[in-house]
């Protein structure tokens, strides 16, 4: 199946038009033309290689939402016209323990992720700042009428993610929790944390941001440059979901962790940090990170915010500026989340 798009073709260029072919769908398969498709700074650090092994040339793009163009003869879940998304994988094992339990994101055999990466037969895959995917039904997600599908994009990597860890340590009424950053990833985690009915805590270094951190959901906001106003909170937090992409010191969080209190990951940085063994041994504290959820737990996310009325904060963009979107996200100069409109990309 034919399809273009744009692509990285090494770590230093920009990313130009490029024409590409998706396997022809099969009987358990869909195609999707696609509408929108968020920008990640996951998209930036394998565009220019900043974590190794990236492969070429590189369609991005791991938020993508759209219609079904074509259906498989296999497939009951879709039919032609729906709403369609896909996330962060585009398949695995099915046999491992972890795909068992539904958590096909940490697959033994490691998941076939939507862009830079291969699947299990050696064809490489290709993501969302395109025309089309191709894709098994049963890895994708069916969409409500309810989402306004260019605010849903980013919920596919974004959300997920931030979506899981506060699932999994349980976060709801009772739990003070404590969300560091607010950018792409961070802003759902606050609306997330927030709807779950913690009482929620937004760390982040600009003074600037206080009155958006209030309007998303937190009940308070810490300047972390101000070590008077970390102190205060010393021994208080059951939870705190780190959603940093960028070199930041993780020990004053860890302090503030209660005993039995967890710090997770979910950003990544480009440089492995440093964390002192004394503030995890005092207070018994954890740390932890996460993944994306698996793709039963996805379409829970997706169904949530239906119900609850969730979205991204985002700001629109078309795929010939995609480049000085990337310079941007650098920058946190977009709040909270680029898509790219995907009628924007003409031949």
């Amino acid at each position: 199946m034919k399809s273009y798009g744009y692509a990285a073709h090494d770590p230093k260029s920009p990313l130009v038009p490029f024409d590409f072919e998706h396997r022809d769908p099969g009987a358990d398969d869909i195609a999707i033309e696609i509408a929108y498709s968020g920008i990640c700074h996951s998209d930036i650090h394998q565009a220019r290689d900043e974590w190794g092994g990236s492969i070429y040339p590189m369609v991005p793009g791991h938020e993508i939402v759209g219609h079904v163009i074509k259906v498989g003869a296999n497939v009951t879940k879709f039919k032609v016209g729906d709403r369609a998304a896909v996330g962060v994988m585009v398949n695995s094992c099915r046999e491992c323990d972890n795909c068992k339990a539904g958590t096909e994101s940490y697959c033994d055999k490691g998941m076939v992720p939507t862009y830079n990466g291969k699947d299990y037969d050696g064809t490489p895959t290709y993501g969302g700042y395109a025309k089309h995917i191709v894709v098994r039904a049963d890895y994708a997600f069916t969409l409500s009428p309810k989402l306004d599908m260019a605010a849903t994009a980013p919920l596919l990597c974004a959300g997920i993610t931030t979506y899981s860890p506060l699932r999994h340590w349980k976060v709801g009424p009772g739990k003070k929790v404590g969300i560091v950053g607010l950018g792409g990833l961070g802003h759902m985690a606050l609306k997330f944390a927030h709807s779950f009915g913690a009482h929620v805590v937004q760390f982040t270094t600009s003074e600037s941001k206080v009155a958006d951190a209030k309007k998303l959901g937190a009940h308070e906001v810490i300047i972390t440059k101000n070590a008077d106003e970390l102190a205060k909170h010393a021994n208080t937090f059951d939870f705190i979901l780190d959603c940093v992409s960028a070199p930041h010191d993780l020990n004053q969080y860890l302090n503030l962790l209660r005993r039995d209190g967890t710090m997770c990951l979910v950003g990544l940085p480009e440089v492995p940090s440093e964390v002192a063994s004394f503030s995890l041994v005092l207070n018994r504290r954890s740390l932890s990170g996460s993944m994306i959820g698996g793709i039963a737990e996805t379409q829970e996310m997706l169904d949530y915010c239906a119900e609850h009325d969730i979205v991204s904060d985002i700001e629109l963009t078309s795929v010939d500026k995609v480049n000085e979107a990337y310079e941007r996200v650098l920058k946190s100069d977009v709040k909270y989340r680029f898509v790219i409109d995907m009628k924007s990309l003409q031949k």
